[in-house]
């Protein structure tokens, strides 16, 4: 099972690709989180995503598409893999079709999940990280037990910098004039469908195995 999960910023790719990915047993594949961990250790690849994941805009297409392929082609995507961010826009699913039909892949379904921009800056703008262990929280959703202090380890919340309500607004906004096109490109497959991600975990959950079995 080959999947791309997609859509705007805040909308609930990671959290709804992870259960898929597990339930289905493939590779969860988030370039968000790879590039941060690439970030965070400072390595070549880290300093030239930084300026751009700071500003809310987009890393360059070269540095994602190489990454993407060397994961893909990894044993532990024998089984399938589920893109979650990627591909960003026309010319990245341009070169994943390309990379996919070189390595004799297809696609077995291309989703994009749909929420109202209110609902999306609410989503962003509550979201808080432990520091020293990772795990996370909202402020409206699934809040600490005491401010501040995350639950499971007694680290240290911060929220991202590029959760703060004016760069969110920047994302959608970038969202909108690079990644929207790719309905235009998919629309047609017989892969593609369009899922509402505006409801609880479990609700939207449904509609994606419901929008996969059609």
């Amino acid at each position: 099972m080959r999947i791309v999960l997609s859509g705007p910023p805040g909308v609930g790719k990671g959290t709804q690709g992870d259960r898929l990915a597990e339930i289905l047993k493939i590779v969860h594949i988030a370039t968000g989180d790879m590039l941060r961990q690439e970030v965070s250790e400072k390595t070549e690849l880290g300093l030239r995503a930084k300026a751009h994941m700071d500003a809310g805009t987009f890393v360059p297409d070269e540095v994602v598409i190489g990454m993407i392929e060397e994961r893909i082609t990894q044993p532990e995507a024998v089984n399938g893999f589920l893109l979650d961010g990627f591909p960003r826009n026309v010319t990245q699913a341009e070169s994943l079709d390309e990379m996919l039909s070189h390595h004799d892949m297809g696609l077995d379904h291309v989703v994009f999940m749909e929420a109202s921009e209110n609902l999306l800056v609410e989503r962003l703008a509550g979201r808080m990280l432990c520091g020293a262990c990772g795990f996370g929280f909202h402020r409206h959703y699934s809040p600490p037990r005491k401010e501040g202090v995350c639950d499971r380890c007694g680290g240290e919340l911060y929220q991202r910098h590029d959760d703060r309500e004016d760069v969110i607004v920047h994302r959608l906004h970038v969202y909108q004039e690079q990644t929207a096109p790719l309905l235009d490109y998919y629309s047609d497959r017989p892969a593609f469908c369009r899922v509402d991600a505006d409801g609880t975990m479990n609700e939207v959950y449904e509609r994606l195995v419901l929008a996969m079995k059609d």
